[in-house]
């Protein structure tokens, strides 16, 4: 449950910024809702003024994402290397019923994680636009390989060389909107990315003098924005 606190003062500024110093956040942190106001009337214009605000504390969206992110990333992950043999099989069985004559594909564990590369011509159908179609099929892979898993088994998967590219596409974009945004002082938002796109673009700007990345909105919609510092 959001904390909330009830805050007065003599105006209702000076209401709300009395609540903000005692939850030590900021204005935009929290939702304000004026509940009492005690008036003066010609009787009583000598008393003070009294003004009751009501601050709840915003659930913190961001927070929650980068706390779920971690603890994803710190999920056990399977060194067990039957179930990922056997993980690899049930991959290959499925791969050999979906794909298509003439496209061929190579499965093979590196330090516990299955990386699957796939070729062929007319693959770009697996692909799909901007990555839709792989990034689905990489996830009904790794859905595969952690059926009978005890652990998480991460599953990756590239298609005709796509991911390699689509990095140096995405890492070239971001340079030359950070220069755009250089140029004009404008913040620039990008179209809506995964997760794995919008790293990209934050990795590659991490470092720049000039520029900042942010991420915002929510997913599948959740797209960078690419700002001076």
């Amino acid at each position: 449950m959001a904390k909330t606190i009830i805050s007065q003062g003599k105006t209702t500024n000076e209401a709300i910024e009395n609540g903000l110093r005692e939850l030590k956040v900021s204005k935009d942190m929290v939702e304000i809702k004026i509940i009492e106001e005690e008036k003066r009337s010609f009787y009583n214009i000598l008393a003070p003024r009294v003004v009751k605000v009501e601050l709840t504390l915003k659930e913190n969206k961001e927070t929650k994402k980068e706390i779920n992110s971690k603890e994803k990333v710190e999920r056990k992950t399977n060194k067990n290397e039957e179930e990922i043999k056997v993980a690899v099989e049930q991959v290959n069985e499925f791969l050999n019923k979906f794909l298509k004559e003439g496209i061929t594909y190579n499965t093979e564990i590196k330090e516990y994680d299955i990386y699957v590369d796939i070729e062929g011509k007319n693959v770009n159908y697996l692909i799909g636009y901007r990555g839709e179609n792989i990034n689905a099929f990489q996830t009904i892979l790794t859905s595969i390989a952690n059926k009978k898993s005890t652990a998480k088994i991460r599953v990756y998967l590239d298609i005709a060389g796509y991911r390699e590219k689509r990095v140096k596409t995405l890492e070239d974009l971001a340079e030359k909107i950070a220069r755009t945004v250089v140029r004009t002082g404008k913040d620039v938002t990008l179209e809506p990315m995964t997760a794995y796109e919008r790293k990209i673009i934050h990795t590659k700007l991490q470092t720049h003098s000039k520029v900042e990345t942010i991420s915002k909105g929510e997913e599948p919609y959740r797209k960078v924005v690419i700002k001076l510092k």
